[in-house]
């Protein structure tokens, strides 16, 4: 893959090439999972322009980023405006606590054509429906890696941590599928600590897109962020759609690629559309 470099370290790997001039560049929830994650969904993908997988400093597998200092967490997710401004005519594509990176960071209003937000969430409402859902639904895996994993922070075991979560974030008939994509992933403990003590507990979304077509998608059965907060007034917004993919959870593209295709060439059509005309 083509590989870029931000100033502050952001990686940009394009992983598909084809005609147009939009770039959609795929930033991975987790944190700490890495853009691998989004694979799958850049390979459905059925939209005009490359597709770019994206990482911030020291995050999944980009640990030493070639400009990268060692405070590289300080300017999270704030450096995500440096990706948007390395490629022409950005639709950043933000996958659950990727979204939340996307929006607490106003400044990329003003270089995006479009934005996708993927099983994410407004605020940190959604922490709360999740919390009870894993006391409702106890795994006893989770709580014996668990275990494992507060006595010693290492990436297997955040991998082995994350893999037991599986029927948390995937249906049963998914779930095999589910567990190969996770075991094959970077883990970076680092990242994930940081979002924990710096962002997860205390996301507000500082912006909303006022012009820019934005789709909201997510798997009708996610039990892990709530797609309700979306429900306000404030999202109803004329240049926003909303898509709910049946028969998927929180990884949706994995479950239902073709509905997922449908609703993202949905939202290329709009960009490629002045929204006035849609609306």
């Amino acid at each position: 893959m083509t590989e870029l470099f931000t100033t502050s370290g952001v990686r940009l790997r394009r992983r598909i090439e084809r005609p147009g001039s939009l770039s959609w560049l795929l930033l991975p929830g987790g944190p700490g999972l890495g853009s691998e994650s989004m694979f799958e969904l850049a390979d459905i993908l059925d939209v005009p322009g490359s597709i770019w997988m994206v990482d911030l400093p020291r995050d999944g597998s980009n640990l030493h980023p070639p400009v990268a200092s060692p405070a590289a967490f300080d300017a999270w997710p704030g450096v995500l405006v440096e990706a948007a401004k390395e490629l022409p005519q950005p639709v950043f594509v933000g996958h659950s606590t990727g979204g939340m990176y996307l929006l607490s960071v106003p400044e990329l209003e003003s270089h995006l054509v479009g934005m996708a937000l993927v099983s994410s969430a407004p605020d940190a409402g959604w922490r709360r429906p999740f919390f009870e859902m894993t006391k409702q639904k106890p795994l006893p895996g989770v709580e014996a890696a668990a275990k494992v994993y507060e006595a010693e922070k290492t990436a297997e075991a955040l991998r082995e941590l994350t893999i037991e979560s599986a029927p948390w974030n995937f249906l049963p008939s998914s779930l095999e599928v589910g567990r190969e994509v996770l075991r094959r992933l970077p883990y970076c403990v680092a990242a994930v600590d940081w979002s924990d003590q710096h962002f997860d507990d205390t996301y507000i979304a500082q912006w909303w897109p006022r012009s820019q077509p934005t789709l909201i998608v997510s798997g009708a059965e996610d039990q892990v962020v709530t797609q309700t907060l979306w429900e306000r007034d404030e999202y109803q917004t004329p240049n926003v759609v909303r898509r709910t993919i049946a028969d998927a959870a929180h990884f949706p593209w994995l479950e239902n690629p073709q509905a997922v295709r449908s609703a993202f060439r949905e939202l290329a059509d709009r960009i490629e559309v002045p929204v006035a005309r849609v609306r």
